[in-house]
């Protein structure tokens, strides 16, 4: 009997082995590829040509000096000497010409004494030739002496008002009482004729000088906007363009363009080395799509617009882009989901799974 249930025992092993090796049910595997989407919005898109460029003034007052003598600086209203970066208001006197030579290039005393005599003489002819003492022709001499005697007079006084000097508009010192090593000089340092006293600037608008090459310069007009920006300062300062230039520069073999640059925070100086951003074009409120969404399949642009948990292939018209987006002008609309990663292996239909926020 034991014999017997053993040999029970093993032939129910072996058909319970021969059960467990049996092939499996078929089981289908579903391969969802992993995405990230993000909802097409409107915004804004400019097309920008960047370029970089040299801030200087509009405009530029040198004040040199005309007569020989000593130097003396003006003082503010503080009764302090004046120094470069300080304003300025036109007619202000920003330094004076002083000493024996300014007084002797002047000879205003003595050409008014000069004056004096001739017209004395002048009127004593005159009388004379009333009763008939003398000859017209010795009156219209004197009268011929006596216009010179009055140049005479007038260019004195004009040579002593050039001992002081005043500025012609209003705006800051860029320079200021400096010799030829750029070093200021002290108060009744004797000056030559032709010595640069100071140089005045208005820096609330500026203009930056930017070279361009011709493909960008046919892009670029009179009045577009500009935006100017400077590492040293978060927010860039807004402009325009001002002037192209007619022809090529032959050194450079490019072309000059000016921009008139608002500067009433007064961030800018004159020498600062820019870039600035020429806004080409510009649209609106359109529907934008990150650049990312956008890929080339053949000859179109294509975008894969989710649906529930597929994809449907959309080729889009694209129009200006920048950086980061694209404008897109037909074949998505705002509120749509377009993939944005993951699109390498999509073609239209495919199941994916969204990952990601």
């Amino acid at each position: 009997m034991r014999r017997i249930a053993l040999g029970l025992t093993l032939v129910g092993v072996v058909m319970a082995l021969s059960g467990c090796g049996g092939n499996p049910p078929d089981v289908e595997v579903e391969f969802r590829i992993p995405v990230e989407v993000e909802q097409v919005i409107t915004d804004n898109v400019e097309r920008i040509i960047t370029a970089t460029g040299t801030l200087r003034p509009q405009s530029l007052a040198t004040l040199n000096n005309e007569v020989p003598g000593h130097l003396y600086v003006s003082r503010n209203a503080g009764g302090d000497r004046l120094v470069e970066g300080e304003l300025v208001t036109p007619g202000q006197t920003i330094a004076e010409i002083t000493g024996e030579d300014a007084r002797l290039h002047a000879g205003i005393e003595s050409k008014r004494l000069s004056l004096e005599n001739v017209k004395s003489e002048l009127d004593r002819r005159r009388n004379l030739f009333e009763q008939g003492l003398i000859a017209e022709t010795e009156m219209r001499s004197q009268e011929v002496q006596h216009e010179t005697a009055l140049l005479e007079y007038e260019r004195s006084k004009l040579n002593a008002s050039k001992s002081k000097l005043t500025t012609p508009i209003a705006g800051a010192i860029l320079e200021l009482a400096r010799n030829n090593d750029k070093l200021p000089i002290a108060d009744g340092q004797l000056v030559a004729p032709g010595f640069k006293v100071a140089e005045i600037a208005p820096l609330d608008n500026l203009i930056a000088d930017v070279d361009l090459v011709g493909p960008e310069l046919a892009q670029v007009a009179v009045g577009m906007p500009v935006r100017v920006r400077h590492f040293a300062f978060e927010q860039p300062n807004e402009g325009s363009v001002l002037r192209v230039a007619p022809k090529l520069d032959p050194q450079t073999h490019t072309f000059r363009i000016e921009v008139a640059v608002d500067n009433a925070n007064g961030n800018f100086r004159p020498g600062m080395f820019v870039e600035v951003n020429i806004i080409a074009a510009q649209r609106a409120d359109v529907p934008v799509v990150p650049r990312f969404a956008v890929t080339r399949r053949g000859d179109s642009n294509v975008v894969f617009l989710v649906n529930g948990q597929r994809v449907n292939r959309r080729d889009v018209r694209t129009g200006l882009s920048d950086e980061d987006k694209y404008e897109i002008i037909d074949g998505v609309k705002a509120g749509d989901r377009v993939v944005t990663r993951g699109l390498e292996t999509l073609t239209d239909g495919t199941r994916i799974r969204i990952i990601g926020s």
